[in-house]
């Protein structure tokens, strides 16, 4: 594995105008998000340069860019409130902790190569949450857009709030949210192309803000600090060290998945294949620089990768492109964002909540499957109005239920006993079965069962297997195929072990038909080696079915 991403000079001019774009549209996103936290403009711009930074140097997907994100500021708000009203003091500290913390568990992940596992997850549980996210957002950035400050107690503080920010308006900051949203929701395709709507939206809604509303009418930003940021120092108390450890593995999850999906996009628009452990690891380096500087967590940002390559951009030079431009504006330009309204800000943040929901898939959902539906809408119900990390387990541990339940199903499917009650038909229910093996099985005075077994077998199909004990145990011969099992699961192995000695204690003579290396092993490791005699060890079910008819006549059977 190479340590840093791809650099060329070859695209330079694409690279540098791509990241340049990348900037302008990083620039209100970063306010916002820093604003919604709680933790201040600056922090949103901080996360911005440092993770864009970082993952751009030693990330693994050249066109990425990666900034605070809508789903990780959702999140890192949650905790900056749960630890600030557990410890006042030393609360924001142990937050930017978790942030750092984070980032060492993104750079575990890609050490062990998790990068390919992370984002297997049912869909329905990742449509949920991050539907719940945009809602979670939408709501707790109303009060803002109306003129006045988030209550506090997060979504349920805020609904309780509305009804009486509703009644007393503030009429110039609806105003200006307004506009803004307006523009975001308005403004025609053609002319995005010249102008991001988010940096217009900014524009439009400071200028009316100084030009009509004045100085001192309306909630700013205020007083962004310039310069380099100040060290934050890991800050752990005995009381909270373990919440940190669990919102940090929370936002160490949510934004591997979110960087590696847009991995995925970035793949599918430059045809190219990124480097799913690297891109972890550059990902995690950023978040924990961020942390370390008083930041907020970032991700693959889809909005800001998709236009940064529409623009031109091949390399990772346009995100290191984007990362020095933010970076001058932190440090040398901050008063000009000072009096930027946080009514634009609240507007630009409820159009990313906006889009953050899976409108496509929460109309459809029920069409596609009534059981994955209410997933889905449990998942966003408990990501609203629970907790976010209850939300991801119930969710997932019903929509594994679920699939355990249909997998198990399926796999009872290539379970089927032929030869005693069962009939057999001209397609003799197994694979490539021939006309003579028909009539074997079909001859009542034969007395052999067929175990046919197919697929790979885990632990669904043991169920079915044990139920077929007692019929098996009226065989006087039982031929079990595994001709068509190039795996055999432990559940299963330990099933068919248990037909096979329950049948032999019967005095039902037993072969096995057809193992794989894999299966032969198990079953040897096991122990029916010492069960089953070698020679009926056949490597093909028709022999098996064969020697059982001579052995039963007291022939010799032939090779």
């Amino acid at each position: 594995m190479r340590i840093f991403n791809q650099f060329s000079l070859d695209h330079a001019k694409g690279d540098l105008f791509g990241g340049v774009t990348a900037a302008v549209i990083a620039l209100p996103m970063a306010l916002a998000f820093g604003v919604a936290s709680g933790a201040g403009a600056e922090a949103g711009l901080y996360g911005a340069v440092l993770v864009g930074f970082f993952a751009a140097i030693f990330g693994g997907t050249p066109t990425l860019i990666s900034e605070p994100t809508g789903p990780m500021t959702v999140v890192f708000t949650a905790v900056i409130m749960s630890m600030m009203a557990a410890n006042p003091e030393q609360g924001m500290a142990m937050a930017f902790t978790t942030v750092m913390m984070t980032g060492l568990i993104q750079v575990l992940f890609g050490v062990l190569k998790l990068g390919r596992y992370v984002t297997m997850m049912p869909y329905t549980v990742i449509s949920g949450f991050m539907s719940g996210i945009g809602f979670i957002l939408i709501i707790i950035q109303l009060p803002p857009l109306l003129g006045y400050a988030s209550p506090p107690g997060g979504v349920l503080g805020s609904l309780r709030a509305l009804p009486d920010f509703i009644a007393q308006i503030n009429p110039g900051e609806a105003t200006l949210g307004g506009v803004a949203l307006a523009i975001l929701l308005l403004m025609p395709r053609g002319w995005r192309r010249f102008m991001p709507p988010q940096l217009l939206a900014l524009v439009v809604g400071t200028l009316l803000a100084i030009f009509v509303l004045g100085s001192g009418a309306y909630r700013a930003i205020g007083e962004v600090p310039g310069g380099l940021p100040s060290i934050q120092l890991p800050t752990f108390t005995q009381e909270q060290w373990q919440h940190m450890v669990v919102d940090a593995i929370v936002l160490a999850l949510l934004g591997s998945i979110d960087a590696l999906l847009t991995s995925v996009i970035a793949d599918s628009l430059t045809r190219t294949q990124h480097d799913s452990d690297k891109e972890l690891i550059g990902q995690g380096l950023g978040n924990l620089a961020s942390g370390l500087c008083g930041g907020l967590p970032g991700a693959g940002a889809t909005m800001g990768t998709v236009v940064n390559i529409q623009t031109g951009a091949h390399t990772a030079l346009s995100g290191l492109t984007r990362a020095v431009i933010l970076g001058i504006v932190v440090f040398g330009a901050g008063a000009l964002v000072e009096p930027i309204p946080k009514a634009v800000l609240a507007g630009i943040a409820i159009k990313v909540g906006i889009d953050i929901i899976d409108w496509g898939f929460l109309r459809r959902a029920h069409l596609v499957s009534v059981r994955g539906a209410l997933i889905m809408y449990g998942v966003i119900a408990m990501t609203v109005f629970v907790d976010l990390i209850t939300a991801v387990g119930i969710g997932l541990f019903v929509a594994n239920v679920l699939t355990i339940r249909r997998l198990a199903d399926l796999q009872s499917e290539g379970v089927k006993l032929l030869g005693l009650s069962e009939p057999v038909d001209d397609d003799m229910q197994c694979k490539n079965g021939t006309e003579e093996e028909r009539k074997i099985l079909s001859d009542p005075g034969n007395g052999i069962a067929l175990l046919c077994l197919s697929g790979p077998l885990i632990f669904g199909a043991a169920k079915a297997i044990t139920r077929l004990q007692l019929e098996i145990a009226g065989a006087r011969s039982l031929v079990v195929d595994l001709t068509d099992v190039p795996h055999l699961g432990v559940t299963t192995s330990l099933a068919i072990e248990g037909a096979v000695r329950d049948a032999a204690s019967h005095g039902c003579r037993v072969y096995l038909a057809g193992l794989q290396p894999q299966a032969r092993k198990r079953l040897e490791a096991l122990g029916l080696s010492r069960v089953v005699p070698a020679e009926r060890w056949v490597d093909a079910r028709a022999k098996a079915l064969k020697r059982a008819v001579a052995e039963r006549a007291g022939q010799t059977p032939s090779a």
